[in-house]
């Protein structure tokens, strides 16, 4: 019984240490875009984690994601993040969200938005230099994440589906196929959609901005080492 019990503690152990240093692969070549290729900036808050595209590259994509944007207000960059669609959305003080807080962390399967925000003037000048990453990407490099994020909306008859229009600040908040939860955060979100455009990720690791700041550095450094 007490071997028994060793073997399956040692197994799931070996499991948890599997998944924490799981990586998913990128491709160096789609973040080395040049002259050529698009500027996206990752913005970190502390503990969200946004990323800002130049529109015109955006909506020349086409599809589904492109006409969510044009259907926005004006800016020449947008801001694509994701979230629970209840607590992402609310901006009242953080104290009086600890409940909801709560549910969207510990329940399963809570439905999703994703955040489209336009900004004039480049957005990552309001971040300090260590709150922001800035990564050039080919256009397929630039393809590859903007249909990653396309693939995130939940489509009525091909087209996106409006959930919120914020007041205040032209946040538009779009449905999502996808679900919220402690085990698929903001920040996890994110992390694939990097990974869509070429950045290697840790998946079980990127709960947190600062993993996924991280992971910039390390293919940047990465990159810079030949």
């Amino acid at each position: 019984m007490g071997r028994a019990f060793g073997f399956l503690l040692a197994g799931a152990l070996g499991l948890v240490a599997a998944l924490w240093t799981w990586t998913l692969p990128g491709d160096a070549a789609s973040l080395a875009g040049g002259t050529d290729g698009v500027t996206v900036h990752v913005l970190n808050n502390g503990f969200h984690t946004d990323i800002a595209v130049p529109r015109a590259a955006l909506e020349s994509q086409g599809g589904p994601l492109a006409e969510a944007s044009r259907s926005i207000g004006a800016g020449d960059w947008i801001l694509i993040g994701w979230g629970d669609s209840k607590f992402f959305i609310d901006t009242s003080p953080m104290e009086t969200r600890i409940p909801d807080g709560l549910r969207a962390f510990f329940w399963p399967g809570n439905a999703s938005v994703v955040m489209l925000d336009p900004e004039t003037g480049d957005p990552s000048r309001r971040f300090p230099p260590a709150a922001r990453r800035t990564l050039r990407l080919t256009p397929d490099g630039f393809a590859g994440l903007t249909r990653r994020v396309e693939g995130s909306l939940s489509l009525i008859e091909g087209r996106p589906r409006l959930s919120v229009a914020r007041d205040g600040d032209g946040a538009h908040f779009f449905a999502s196929r996808e679900h919220f939860w402690i085990g698929y955060l903001c920040n996890s979100w994110t992390a694939r959609v990097l990974n869509a455009g070429g950045l290697p990720v840790r998946p079980q690791r990127s709960e947190t901005a600062g993993e996924v700041i991280a992971a910039i550095d390390r293919a940047q450094l990465d990159t810079a080492a030949p």
